[in-house]
């Protein structure tokens, strides 16, 4: 962003926030107490047509200073999957075998070489999960993307959706390949730069490989500006980041999550409430990025990462303050 841009950027939040109309206002002080009252919220932020409309800071490190964004790390990669087809290195119906063949371990089940792009972008992989109960045998095990890809077939490919970061790690094993450079030096030159956000280092596995799909780090300021990015259809700045044709079938169901209900597009939790269509990208804990096209808002949310956000617990709570309090207001403004 230029000096310009950002001048203007604050400019108009300080009009919109000046402008308000009482009731306006009203609203938006509901929903951040309620947003307060949550012990293990850290931040909110909520932007309308590109102003802050709120942004506060219970607890936590603030909105300026770095948050594990856990598995919102999906929908980064997810997005820079869109970027790579952009640029011609890949295309959804590529397989293993004809875009990265020596990741494939020796004695993998014959499957495997036939899994797509698409099949890891959707976690639709059908190998037996890497998460939940799975995860921490995963991480103790010296090659992850071997140990992904050597674990049985317990579905189809390319059928029901098994929530899995080893599926996102070896599509970011995947990018890297294509992309002849590591999956930090990807996230830096085609998302760090273009938005002008820092992406620091991040876990590695035993390989050397960024981790895909968990531990990444942003500040709250720069998951709204990629939030941002992404509602105003895939531009920062006056800049093409990823095609608004990617977002687009991003945001097109493709599968559905069998713990929270939602459907699931290309890194995108996909709802809707009262009557509008919302995109959601979720971490472990609480840490989200959800845009709400129709009404032109985005909203980043970072919790403490430390503690379980379940479908039925804090998480339902979040999704509940965004489709009870903040759609509706968001309508109302």
């Amino acid at each position: 962003m230029t000096d310009l841009t950002r001048r203007l950027f604050l400019a108009g939040t300080l009009a919109a926030t000046a402008t308000r109309l009482p009731a306006q206002a009203a609203g938006w002080d509901a929903v951040a107490d309620r947003a307060r009252s949550l012990d293990q919220l850290h931040s909110l932020i909520v932007a309308r047509n590109g102003a802050r409309v709120l942004a506060i800071a219970p607890r936590g490190p603030g909105l300026d200073r770095l948050a594990n964004i856990k598995s919102v790390s999906k929908t980064i990669v997810a997005t820079l999957t869109g970027i790579a087809i952009e640029r011609g290195e890949l295309t959804l119906d590529n397989t293993l075998s004809e875009v990265a063949p020596r990741l494939i371990p020796a004695g993998a089940d014959p499957r495997v070489a036939d899994l797509t792009v698409q099949d890891l972008v959707t976690m639709r992989a059908g190998l037996e999960r890497t998460s939940g109960p799975g995860y921490g045998s995963w991480v103790s095990s010296g090659n992850w993307v071997a140990n992904a890809l050597s674990r049985p077939f317990v579905a189809e490919p390319g059928g029901r959706m098994l929530y899995s970061t080893g599926s996102i790690h070896v599509l970011g094993a995947v990018l890297s390949t294509v992309a002849d450079t590591n999956l930090l030096d990807l996230a830096r030159q085609r998302l760090g730069r273009p938005l002008g956000i820092d992406i620091p280092p991040w876990t590695r596995d035993p390989q050397g490989r960024y981790l895909g799909g968990n531990e990444m780090a942003l500040t709250p300021t720069a998951m709204l500006r990629f939030a941002e990015m992404i509602r105003q259809g895939g531009t920062w700045d006056g800049a093409r980041i990823v095609s608004r044709d990617w977002i687009a079938a991003s945001f097109a169901p493709q599968t559905r999550s069998p713990y929270s209900g939602l459907s699931y597009g290309y890194g995108w939790f996909l709802g809707r409430a009262q009557g509008s269509d919302y995109a959601l990208a979720r971490g472990y804990g609480g840490q989200i990025i959800c845009i709400v096209p129709a009404l032109a808002t985005s909203v980043v949310i970072t919790s403490d990462p430390t503690l379980p956000a379940r479908s039925d617990g804090y998480f339902g709570v979040l999704t509940d303050l965004i489709e009870q309090a903040i759609i509706p207001t968001a309508r109302a403004a």
